[in-house]
């Protein structure tokens, strides 16, 4: 539709797009066994999510006593592996994420995914899905380097060039969300659904949804 308001939109991934805690958590778990520590019930790995893997398990052992550097490096890259070979165990899409992603594209819209998770697994997880084929691009917290993963706005700022400009909504459910698309300057829509590091008001977006068959109304009311 030509009087659609945004020509691109770009998502998140855990928590806005993918329900992905179970195999987060089941990962987090597998380093934390083989570091000594104890594993947490997944049901509160949704308080563990945001900012990327190092982040999660930095703070799962944070909230044990913590670790040294190079023993926290060990566990992380036996975390990452172990992910690499389980992140579609349990991953779903949420409710209406395809019908939405299809209802988008139907519009015109070009789709993008930006994620602090390594590009490898987001792409790879989004391919198990079957839902790679909905999105011009995907790119991860790895993609531009170091320090350019969200609250930078960099990732946003690559895709709105690689999707060839225009108009661009964020949709998120994290601070980080936030943060990036307000540092991009780009209108953002907190995903409330999703594992929400802050209330709908402190998270401060321009418009909130409930679940995913609310966006499209949601964005063009911005």
């Amino acid at each position: 539709m030509a009087d659609f308001p945004f020509d691109i939109v770009a998502f998140d991934l855990d928590g806005t797009l993918l329900e992905t805690h179970r195999d987060l958590g089941t990962a987090v778990n597998h380093a934390l066994t083989l570091g000594g520590f104890a594993s947490f019930p997944l049901e509160t790995a949704t308080d563990l999510i945001g900012g990327g893997a190092k982040v999660m398990l930095r703070r799962a052992i944070d909230d044990q006593g913590g670790l040294d550097d190079d023993r926290f490096h060990t566990l992380y890259k036996a975390m990452l592996a172990y992910y690499g070979e389980n992140y579609a165990v349990h991953t779903s899409p949420y409710p209406g994420a395809v019908a939405m992603l299809e209802a988008l594209a139907g519009r015109g819209v070009k789709l993008a995914v930006v994620t602090n998770k390594f590009e490898n697994f987001a792409k790879g997880v989004l391919a198990a899905l079957g839902l790679d084929q909905h999105f011009q691009i995907i790119v991860g917290g790895d993609s531009l380097g170091k320090g350019r993963a969200k609250p930078a706005p960099d990732l946003i700022w690559h895709v709105q060039q690689a999707c060839g400009g225009g108009s661009l909504a964020f949709v998120g459910d994290s601070s980080y969300d936030m943060k990036a698309a307000r540092a991009a300057r780009v209108p953002v829509v907190a995903a409330c659904y999703g594992y929400c590091d802050q209330s709908a008001q402190e998270l401060g977006a321009d418009a909130a949804i409930d679940s995913l068959d609310q966006l499209i109304t949601a964005l063009e009311t911005l």
